[in-house]
């Protein structure tokens, strides 16, 4: 049994504990000083200079991002998972950088919000260069996709073309129609007649004859061989390649009185063209990383579901796996839960199974870190990769949150109060026992020493009780509790999964594109789900490692940025601008396609 495997390496690490010393938060922060020069916000950022520490009430609801994990509180242990709510655990948090020599107070620096880390959208203010417009006698036809790809759009309002055609010179004097039966020749002179008409986004203007016959036409937009106009079909391609809705996009051009692509062909345009164009760029992209990574050797992996947003069912679960170092995202599974009913557990079960069967065959994988989830441990303990050479290791939040929650309950105890005070550090001493520790051994060793240091002792002898401890008597049952929960086999039997001291939080920031690109209020079908959660990894992998921006000085520029999963504020630096070069290349992918398929039905016929 576990009592059995774990009880003699617990008396031994037991007796030893008396000359390990216990560290808390409060013993290594330093006076808080404001950034002076540049941080190494990488340092600042690492999971191994953080500590555990109070989060003091101050919750950040409106900086906090939905986080998608599909059960983020569930316990490593079938057997002590909790059903209370995480409202009523204890107020702790990752403090950032708080293991640092110098620790620098976030207090003092502005924040950026989620959305502002995942748009990175600054105001162009430079004037865009002037384009010489050709004079043409009809409308431009586009037929390759350099035609249309990059070219410069502008809005015009329909009172100042009128402006502009009303001084145009035809090169005609008389109306040019004929008769199809007699053959005469209308021969109607000017001044002839102006109309101007919306069609979807375009203004297409018409000279009209005192006859009615249209004398001269004109279109604003290139035609799309085979029915569409250039702006209503890049439009549509736009509204979902900028992570956009039809439907809030439409209300826009509604409320500026605009012409709009139709709903009609908006969805036909998208699911004919679109879904499949992104999913084959994805794929070819996705293997230049994997084949970066084969040449690295082997790889550490980050896994964790996203799936849907707070009080709405989650449709969709996406399992995406990240490269711990290059912090790019190399696989991503999607499941729909209406076609594999199952809980979310099993879901999630199933997409780490797909993500790692797949990443096992194309690299070679040396650990990877997921949520706690028992469903997962159990493929490794006794089940499908116990010998696969693979290492699974937890998320080391996780654990110190499931930690916490237990003291906390514990400490609602009658006569067990004195132990919700001891929370913080008790945790912390986890979080630097998981930090230090290389074996399970070298853990028990300095793990056991907090039964020690609660009760006032230490291999000085006992401590002498302060205003700041509140000591526990060795015969009291909040100690014994205590005891119970430090010594529990079933906790102490997955502790060597902490030890590679990672978290799962590092997926977040992915998390983040995924709501933008897919937000949970709004519903798609499968394939078109699918392809933003893709665009979401393009955008996040493209950009990921772009440098820091700086100020006309050389100095950069500092943000804080609150991680809900890790409940933690994060040191961030302002990026330079995005540049999303690999738009133009989807762009004319799924022009190409347009352009294809005519040119099939045309030989068809």
């Amino acid at each position: 049994s576990g009592d059995e495997d774990y009880t003699p390496h617990i008396h031994i690490s037991y007796e030893r504990a008396s000359a390990v010393s216990f560290r808390s938060a409060s013993d290594r922060m330093s006076p808080a000083d404001t950034p002076q020069g540049d941080i190494n916000v990488d340092d600042f950022n690492d999971l191994q200079h953080s500590l555990i520490d109070w989060d003091h009430g101050k919750r950040h609801p409106g900086l906090e991002t939905e986080s998608m994990s599909s059960s983020e509180d569930e316990e490593v242990d079938t057997e002590h998972t909790d059903s209370e709510e995480e409202d009523f655990g204890p107020p702790i948090c990752v403090r950032t950088g708080g293991d640092l020599k110098t620790n620098w107070n976030l207090d003092q620096i502005p924040t950026i919000s989620l959305e502002d880390t995942v748009h990175d959208a600054d105001d162009q203010t430079e004037e865009s260069p002037s384009v010489e417009t050709p004079s043409v006698t009809q409308s431009l036809n586009m037929d390759v996709e350099d035609d249309l790809i990059g070219q410069s759009a502008s809005i015009t309002y329909l009172s100042s073309l009128k402006q502009l055609v009303e001084h145009l010179l035809l090169p005609v004097s008389h109306c040019p129609a004929e008769n199809p039966n007699t053959k005469e020749k209308c021969r109607a002179p000017k001044p002839f007649k102006i109309q101007i008409q919306s069609k979807g986004t375009a203004s297409a203007v018409e000279w009209l004859c005192p006859n009615g016959h249209t004398v001269w036409e004109w279109t604003s937009q290139p035609a799309v061989p085979a029915g569409f106009l250039a702006g209503d079909f890049m439009l549509a391609c736009n509204i979902l390649l900028s992570g956009n809705y039809f439907s809030k996009i439409a209300l826009l051009f509604r409320f500026m009185n605009m012409g709009m692509v139709s709903a009609h062909n908006f969805f036909k345009i998208q699911d004919a063209y679109c879904v499949n164009a992104i999913k084959d760029f994805w794929e070819k992209t996705r293997r230049r990383v994997i084949q970066q990574l084969q040449s690295k050797g082997p790889v550490v992996l980050l896994g964790d579901a996203t799936a849907g947003g707070p009080g709405l069912p989650a449709r969709y679960c996406t399992y995406s796996a990240v490269e711990h170092d290059s912090k790019k995202i190399v696989n991503l599974v999607h499941m729909d839960r209406q076609e594999t009913p199952m809980s979310s557990v099993a879901v999630e079960k199933m997409g780490f199974i797909k993500t790692l069967d797949r990443l096992t065959q194309e690299l070679q994988v040396l650990e990877i870190c997921t949520d706690a989830h028992s469903h997962i441990s159990a493929l490794f303990n006794a089940g499908k990769y116990k010998d696969c050479g693979v290492t699974h290791s937890l998320d080391v939040w996780h654990g110190a949150k499931s930690l916490g929650r237990k003291i906390h309950a514990a400490g609602q105890l009658k006569g067990c109060s004195r132990l919700r005070h001891w929370t913080k550090h008790i945790c912390n001493h986890f979080w630097h026992c998981c930090k230090t520790a290389d074996s399970f051994n070298s853990f028990l060793e300095l793990w056991i020493g907090v039964l020690h240091h609660v009760v006032g002792e230490s291999h000085h002898g006992p401590l002498v009780e302060t205003s700041a401890k509140v000591w526990l008597e060795k015969n009291s049952l909040a100690y014994q509790k205590l005891r119970e929960i430090v010594l529990d086999s079933c906790w102490l039997k997955n502790i060597h999964k902490y030890l590679p001291f990672r978290s799962t939080a590092e997926l977040e920031p992915f998390h983040n594109h995924v709501l933008m690109y897919a937000g949970q209020r709004f519903s798609f079908s499968p394939p078109v789900y699918s392809a933003r959660t893709m665009l979401a990894a393009l955008d996040y992998n493209h950009h990921v490692n772009r440098p820091a921006k700086r100020k006309a000085d050389g100095s950069l520029q500092y943000r804080k940025l609150f991680n809900r999963k890790s409940n933690k504020w994060s040191l961030y630096t302002l990026k330079e601008d995005k540049d999303y070069r690999y738009i133009s290349d989807i762009q004319a992918a799924i022009l190409q396609r347009r352009l294809s398929s005519t040119t099939e039905r045309n030989k068809a016929r």
